[in-house]
């Protein structure tokens, strides 16, 4: 399968180029080119990349002020980096690991997230790396890996954090604070927002979570693992396919996804810049895609959509039950969409309930009208509305933590 792709990619890019460098061409040769720059630009975006697209968030305004942000890689393994959106400011903020779904696309989907919370937080982001470039003397990389991951990029970022998870990671997050907590890990994160993610899929399970349980894990191996081709740097190392992960969104929503590139077309061909660049620039990220390691996704797709594991009771780490009970002060708040159809409503609440060592006080849900999955995490809803409750959330729990660290000071005794 891989090698068919990779031929085919291969042959396709010479055509590629040619209709990148005449629709380039065309403007200058007056009326009517446009209409068939629209046709050539199709055919140039007509093929998946497989390289990280950049951040490109170079300085954020605080106040009346613009901010220059250097991208620093803090920590870098063989699978993950721990980026740190370091800010030329000397005012103290909320810590925050902002943890990407590990699910066919890179880090930078959270771009428009990373560029929203930056003014009002020091910004930590988990990028992870393309499995077909990581040698398989590097090991394997399951969901116990996953965990451990997240658990040294906490300790580096150090006591007092906050953690954020997006999606897919959800469940692995509530995973390595439930480990921190059994073992008094001081590094457990102050808060813990869980957004849109699978922690009990038997809640309003989607057309996605039905998929997962209408064939076994073997049909999943034998049907969507490959081999990396030779001529990469992870070659020979098992994974799942970005661009079968691709195939599989694409699929559920090809109606639309057809309409947007039949919609680019016609911009183009009306010289409506604004709205074309508009659909170029989510196109090109959505049409940036990463591998998964074979372990990590076979894994994933059996103990949390097909077995429900950590809702059940069942999931360990290392040998060892994971309670989410026993968390005590990491406070929780999850989010939801109200027209998710990757996640549906309640998967993601269901993590209150595994919370049970968490006082009322510290718990905090929030459901989102009008919004699909990406509305919970990008866009005007999330900007506008969803935003500022996280901010509440973590700017409230870091005050009162500071606050209970800070000696009180023994009162003044007026002389008899």
């Amino acid at each position: 399968m891989y090698q068919l792709y990779d031929a085919q990619n291969a042959m396709m890019a010479p055509l590629r180029a040619f209709s990148r460098i005449a629709g380039a061409t065309l403007p200058h040769f007056g009326y009517g080119s446009e209409s068939l720059r629209g046709g050539y630009e199709l055919w140039a975006r007509a093929g998946l990349t497989h390289a990280r697209p950049p951040f490109g968030i170079d300085s954020v305004r605080i106040g009346d002020a613009e901010v220059a942000v250097h991208e620093e890689a803090v920590t870098v393994t063989p699978f993950a980096t721990l980026l740190h959106f370091k800010k030329e400011q000397q005012t103290p903020q909320p810590r925050v690991l902002l943890v990407a779904p590990l699910s066919g696309h890179f880090a930078t989907l959270l771009r428009g997230t990373v560029r929203t919370m930056l003014p009002e937080h020091d910004v930590y982001v988990t990028d992870w790396h393309n499995a077909r470039d990581v040698p398989v003397r590097s090991g394997r990389f399951g969901v116990d890996e996953y965990v451990e991951q997240l658990i040294a990029f906490l300790h580096t970022i150090g006591p007092g954090a906050h953690i954020v998870a997006i999606c897919q990671p959800c469940v692995t997050v509530l995973a390595a604070v439930a480990v921190m907590a059994e073992s008094k890990d001081p590094a457990q994160p102050r808060s813990m927002t869980l957004m849109a993610g699978p922690v009990d899929t038997r809640s309003s399970p989607t057309a996605v979570n039905k998929l997962a349980r209408s064939k076994p894990i073997e049909w999943f191996e034998r049907t969507l693992i490959d081999r990396v081709p030779w001529r990469y740097r992870g070659a020979g190392r098992r994974v799942y396919p970005g661009f079968v992960q691709l195939s599989a969104f694409m699929s559920m929503n090809l109606e639309r996804h057809m309409k947007a590139h039949r919609d680019l077309y016609a911009h183009v061909a009306k010289g409506e810049h604004a709205e074309a660049e508009a659909i170029r620039a989510f196109y090109d990220e959505y049409f940036a895609v990463l591998d998964l390691d074979a372990d990590f996704y076979l894994e994933t797709v059996r103990l949390f959509f097909q077995e429900d594991a950590l809702a059940r009771g069942t999931l360990t780490f290392r040998g060892q039950l994971v309670r989410p009970a026993a968390i005590k002060h990491t406070m929780l708040l999850t989010v939801e969409g109200e027209n998710d159809d990757i996640c549906g409503i309640g998967q993601t609440l269901a993590a209150h309930e595994l919370c049970s060592g968490l006082r009322p006080h510290l718990k905090r849900h929030y459901l989102q009208a009008g919004v699909g999955h990406f509305g919970v995490f990008s866009g005007s809803r999330w900007n506008n509305q969803i935003y500022p409750v996280l901010r509440s959330v973590i700017a409230a729990n870091d005050q009162a933590q500071l606050a209970a660290r800070t000696p009180l000071k023994e009162p003044v005794r007026k002389p008899a």
